[in-house]
């Protein structure tokens, strides 16, 4: 397991020097100083950092505490594969001090007491903060709108049947209606229901495997379904793990025309293509599954360009024994939040050219314009919510080690550069290091 713990009780004062501040809400890259007193970001020169403990943070970037729009934490129901602590644990790890849960539990997070109870526990824990998302429809079925007011008054920041697309266009329209209302957001997990019951692979896998295949238009169609509902309803849609070069196109097009639609692309959909699938390992099997070279270059060029505005892992994980049945059976998902960092800082930044200030941009004020929430920041006065990220030491990914429950991941034995060094949550420092 990677070594995690808390460096403190409190919320000692410390000086952060030398560090390369990254700060997308001020555009801010500098080399420079900040300073943490009373669970706070300070001047450096604000007396009250005098007597500070000094930490060094030399050759090493600094950025508000990364945000993941979409991780399945699977309590209640399905503890085996992960809990809420062990979730936010791996979240801690991986530079995160916020997440956004989905709600396809068991039971579902269809009520305001489920709610609560995912708020209070994650709270208990004093970990990395728990953001619910809550159900679109009641059970996930998609045929009644859920309790929308009641959930949002309770504490769900998104509403969502992820994994489960509503069908309906009657339904999809009341319930993006209501969303509406109290000014929140629709996520969708914007695939047509049959194709993925039928299919577990995208199309040219799906021949060299010999399973069935879930066609690119599966995504398409419905994506662009939602625009047209989000148009006629004014409600804000936030399109999850895009994975095709059209879906691309068609939030292109709408966020051009200046309608509410945003969308996120995941580490393993940007630095995998279905060519890399080594043969029947489900730990490859996720959905939407992964497509052609052609489709991840879309999705790349549309986040180095910030038509993709946020990053997501859809942290999805699953037992080593179910995993272990192959693509036909296997459930779909990996897990992502101790490797995103490193993923998608090889990809875009070492290899893509992405500024370091724009990658930080794609995990904070990215993710926080999704939810509505005041954009993280450097700023002095700002809760002490920041990570240090270095990339100047190669790391192996070395699934045995995390934190998560869950193994299933595409990237073992990958070789990664960046990686969180320390995370501040509320000024209280957390140490992350390779041993227990």
């Amino acid at each position: 397991m990677s070594g995690l713990r808390a460096e403190s009780n409190g919320v000692p004062a410390m000086r952060l020097v030398g560090g390369r501040l990254l700060d997308p809400a001020a555009g801010t890259d500098r080399v420079g100083d900040l300073a943490i007193v009373g669970g706070r970001i300070v001047s450096p020169d604000d007396p009250a950092a005098c007597g500070a403990t000094v930490l060094d943070v030399s050759g090493h970037w600094v950025a508000p505490a990364f945000i993941d729009l979409h991780v399945h934490l699977r309590e209640p129901g399905m503890e085996e594969a992960e809990t809420i602590e062990s979730g936010l644990r791996a979240a801690i790890v991986g530079g995160f001090g916020a997440v956004v849960s989905m709600p396809n539990t068991s039971p579902p997070i269809d009520s305001p007491g489920l709610v609560r109870q995912l708020i209070d526990r994650a709270r208990a824990l004093g970990l990395a903060a728990l953001w619910p998302a809550a159900c679109l429809t009641r059970g996930r079925a998609g045929d009644e709108v859920a309790e929308i007011e009641a959930l949002a008054d309770a504490g769900a920041v998104a509403f969502t049947d992820d994994g489960s697309t509503v069908m309906r266009d009657d339904v999809m329209e009341a319930a993006m209606r209501r969303v509406a209302a109290i000014g929140s957001v629709v996520m969708d997990h914007a695939q047509d229901r049959a194709h993925e019951r039928l299919g577990v692979a995208g199309d040219g896998a799906a021949r060299r495997l010999g399973v069935p295949a879930i066609p690119a238009e599966a995504e398409v169609r419905v994506v662009e379904r939602d625009i047209r509902l989000a148009r006629a309803t004014g409600c804000r849609l936030h399109v999850q793990h895009l994975s095709t070069a059209g879906a691309v196109a068609a939030v292109r097009r709408a966020r051009a025309e200046g309608w509410p639609v945003s969308a996120e692309a995941t580490p393993h959909h940007l630095a995998l293509c279905e060519d890399d699938i080594p043969g029947d390992d489900a730990n490859w099997k996720m959905n939407p599954p992964l497509r052609s070279a052609r489709d991840r270059d879309a999705l790349r060029q549309a986040v180095l360009e910030g038509a993709i505005a946020c990053l997501a892992t859809d942290h999805a994980p699953h037992p080593a024994a179910a995993k272990a049945h192959g693509f036909l059976t296997a459930p779909f998902g990996v897990v992502g939040l101790e490797t995103a960092v490193g993923v998608t800082w090889e990809v875009l930044v070492r290899d893509g050219g992405m500024s370091p200030l724009e990658w930080v941009r794609r995990w904070t004020t990215g993710p926080a314009a999704v939810l509505g929430r005041t954009a993280p920041t450097l700023r002095p006065g700002a809760p002490a919510d920041l990570v240090v990220i270095r990339t100047d030491r190669e790391w192996t990914v070395d699934p045995a080690r995390f934190c998560s429950r869950s193994r299933n991941t595409p990237f073992a034995g990958w070789r990664l550069h960046a990686r969180p060094k320390m995370l501040w949550l509320g000024g209280r420092p957390w140490a992350i290091g390779d041993k227990p």
